[in-house]
């Protein structure tokens, strides 16, 4: 089996979420290729203590991302750092000769992420594609099929969203990512924008133009001392955009929300699309459930398919058992590394996050910043 062999940059809990997968890659059936962590980067030994203590083959543990990148042992890096952090690692990661699997929102902002871009063209044999899970849950995979193979009909509207609760707590204390300087003036959209995103933007669907409400619940936070200190980043965002299916151009409202105050939800991603033929609904609330309807004249009824572990690249999992976060890890670095081997990856909607689609990602977040400052809607100029 062909090995490509990673350093992880940012030892939090994604990384070691990559980590774990990579020790459950024999999950996997009729896989060419695999991961192996052969060095690790942080700027807390502790972070770094659990890997090298899980992962013997790990054979530098280091501070300093360059002396990573330095190494010949290292043919490509999951970096996984706060926002402000993108354009430099990323960028060095690639002129290093490194493919790369970055994290949203592949730069802090929309100069960030064209800088990343730029790179990527002065540096044309490098694969490099963004983190995003959920569109790989099998539920999720049928419905990529559905909008492939256009049994929806007519899109009449598009729901999407990413929504928890852990904020809610106003004596939750302060992080990176409730400042301007590390996270950017996305806020929650930095966060989990790409995650709503991910499929309308490899549906091809086109995002005319947004109305965005963002809002912030709690000005200040306990910070290192307990003392409170100024939250500077939003909180809850929802953008009401008009989008438009480019087979008809028919026009239909797409709803996009990203939201860390969410009352009653844990880490909640959901998708729902309304047609003419067909309808679906799907939430990792209920990770095997599949929500449907089909109308073809008179009565109209909502149905439910019990997907279990249907994965599109498969497991030694039997299809009866219920499929979880850690499945579509590996499901989604499956695909990273399939589709870096051989080029392609089983389906449209089986394949990672593309660079091109995190700059279209940007276009429309940073208009949603500007419908927010001036109250309006704003147009997407054609790109």
């Amino acid at each position: 089996m062909n090995v490509v062999r990673f350093g992880i940059i940012g030892c939090g809990l994604m990384g070691r979420e990559f980590a774990s997968a990579a020790a459950r890659w024999c999950a996997l059936q009729g896989m060419e290729v695999r991961p192996e962590i052969r060095a690790v980067c942080d700027s807390s030994p502790e972070a770094m203590r659990w890997f090298t203590e899980h992962f013997p083959g790990i054979a530098l543990a280091t501070a300093d991302y360059r002396q990573l990148l330095e190494r010949s042992d290292v043919d490509a890096v999951y970096v996984a750092v706060p926002h402000h952090l993108h354009q430099e690692i990323y960028g060095a990661a690639l002129r290093a000769g490194k493919d790369l699997m970055g994290e949203k929102p592949f730069g802090i902002d929309r100069a960030a992420n064209r800088a990343i871009q730029d790179v990527l063209r002065e540096n044309p044999g490098r694969f490099a594609r963004c983190s995003s899970e959920f569109p790989f849950f099998p539920a999720m995979q049928r419905i990529g099929r559905m909008i492939e193979s256009r049994q929806f009909g007519t899109i009449l509207e598009v729901n999407a969203g990413f929504r928890h609760s852990s904020d809610l707590d106003p004596g939750k204390p302060m992080n990176w990512k409730r400042t301007v300087a590390a996270n950017g003036a996305y806020g929650c959209m930095g966060d989990l924008g790409m995650h709503v995103l991910h499929v309308p933007i490899r549906a091809g669907w086109e995002v005319r133009n947004v109305r965005a409400i963002l809002t912030r619940l709690y000005d200040r936070r306990p910070g290192p001392e307990g003392r409170p200190v100024p939250c500077e980043t939003w909180d809850n965002a929802t953008l009401l955009c008009e989008a438009a299916d480019p087979q008809n151009q028919a026009p239909f409202p797409l709803t996009l929300k990203t939201q860390r105050i969410a009352p009653g939800e844990k880490n909640s991603w959901s998708f729902e699309i309304l047609g003419s033929h067909r309808s679906a609904r799907f939430s990792t609330r209920h990770p095997n459930t599949l929500r449907f309807l089909e109308y073809g004249g008179g009565e109209q009824a909502w149905q439910r398919i019990e997907m279990g572990s249907e994965l599109t690249f498969p497991s030694i999992t039997g299809k009866i058992f219920e499929t979880g976060f850690s499945d579509v890890i590996l499901q989604m670095w499956a695909s990273f590394l399939s589709e870096r081997f051989s080029g392609q990856v089983p389906g449209r909607f089986a394949g990672c996050v593309t660079p091109e689609e995190t700059a279209r990602q940007h276009q429309i977040l940073t208009a949603a910043l500007e419908s927010q400052d001036s109250a309006s809607v704003v147009t997407l100029r054609t790109e």
